[in-house]
Formats: structure tokens, sequence, C-alpha cells
């Protein structure tokens, strides 16, 4: 995910509408362990935060040097953002750890250590880091440690262990990975921006096994995003009229 994801730094004070009563973001929304049926103890969530266009792309939303391979439409998502949307993305900050692919650490990496404060770098520094990388490069952000092994597995175990909320952010091809395996995301944030780019890397490509997903919240912004909360249930039905 882009710096514009968490800090808003184009914001226009542009208003929101929310089309579900339960929009407004307080309380267990931002609860960041939950009881998992069936069991007797608290995990912690593993929770996706996504921005995609119309049709379905995340690749390179804040800028064209985020992933340029096949792709010349980068930074689509910078002139859809606001300062409702900067509202949101700080209550999901309030406690986390972040879950990252190899491509968005190094980004992310060269960019907030040396961020200008008005950005408030600190959230970003001093939350907790786990990289997923099929190699073995030296982590020189703070609070970053290396996934070892297979992601699911080592997700899965993390999951089980004390700590904040779990949050993949862009991180497209570990994405895809974690996305194949039912019950280990517990909830994907997705924000759908009113653009069309045609090719890409997609959020949800080539899917192997299909569920149900609940919506829990929606919000659209005054810019045309729409932001829609899912989870997972386990499930899936079809029919016929």
């Amino acid at each position: 995910m882009s710096r514009q994801a968490v800090t808003d730094p184009r914001s226009r004070g542009r208003k929101s509408h929310s089309t579900d009563e339960s929009s407004v973001l307080c309380g267990s929304t931002f609860g960041h362990r939950h009881h998992r049926p069936g069991k007797d103890h608290i995990v912690r969530r593993l929770v996706t935060n996504t921005f995609i266009t119309l049709d379905g792309v995340l690749q390179s939303p804040g800028g064209p040097e985020e992933d340029p391979e096949h792709f010349t439409a980068g930074g689509w998502s910078v002139p859809h953002w606001d300062e409702a949307m900067g509202e949101v993305m700080a209550g999901y900050m309030e406690s986390f750890a972040l879950v990252l692919g190899r491509r968005t650490y190094d980004l992310m990496a060269a960019y907030w250590p040396t961020a200008p404060d008005h950005e408030q770098p600190d959230t970003m520094n001093n939350a907790r880091k786990y990289v997923v990388s099929r190699g073995r490069p030296t982590l020189t952000w703070q609070h970053a440690e290396l996934l070892d092994g297979d992601p699911v597995n080592s997700l899965t175990a993390l999951k089980q262990t004390d700590g904040p909320e779990l949050q993949v952010h862009g991180s497209g091809d570990l994405l895809q990975t974690l996305l194949q395996h039912p019950g280990l995301v517990d909830e994907l944030r997705i924000w759908t921006f009113p653009v069309l780019v045609g090719s890409g890397k997609r959020m949800f490509a080539d899917r192997e096994t299909p569920t149900d997903l609940r919506l829990v919240r929606s919000r659209t912004f005054d810019t045309g995003v729409v932001h829609s909360v899912y989870r997972p249930t386990g499930a899936f039905s079809a029919g016929a009229f």
C-alpha cells in the first residue's frame, strides 16, 4: 500500500456518506482480538487493507514507482484521497502490526524512517512488521522481522500469539496466497476507487475456492471512493432463478 493510504497528505476536507448504520467506526469495530468459534481462547485477527480500481486492479495505487511491471497507470488512487478517508484509516492504525510482502516492505522502509513530521511517521516506525520473502533480506527498518518458512503456516501460528491486530497492506502477491486458504483472513477492508485502468494485477485473480462474504459496513466518500468491509462466512451458497 502506498504512503497516501496511511497519512492522508492530500486531504481536502470532503465528507463521506454512510450506507450502513454500523459504519460509525467505534467500539468493537477496531477490536484487535476476537473469540474464534469453538475455541476457548482469544486469537489475533488477520485483516487485509487494499486499494482497488473499479475493475479490480490493485497495482501501484500510490505512484508509478510502486510496481511498474507491465503497468503505466500507477498513482490512480491519489486524486481521490481525502481527509475523511484519512480519519477512517487512522482509526485502523491505533493498534496494529504490519504483515508485508517484500516489495511493499522495501517501499515503506525507504520512506517512513525519514518521513516528515506532519505525516506522523512514528505510527508506522514504531509498529511491529512481519515480512514475507522468498529470500533472506537484511531488514533495517526498526521492529521488522522475517517470517520464516511457509507464510500460511507462519501466520496461522502468529495468530495464536498475544498482540495487536495483524494488517496486510498492499503486498499483492502475498495477498493472493493468503486468500487461497479459507479461514486464514478474518476481514477484508477494500477501498474501491472510481477508476478503470484495464490491465494490471488484480486482487481476486484465479481464485480456486469460492466463498461467501458478509458485508459488515460500507461507506461512500465524496470523491467517489467506496470503503467496504467484508468477513468470510466460511461457506459458499449458490442457486438458480
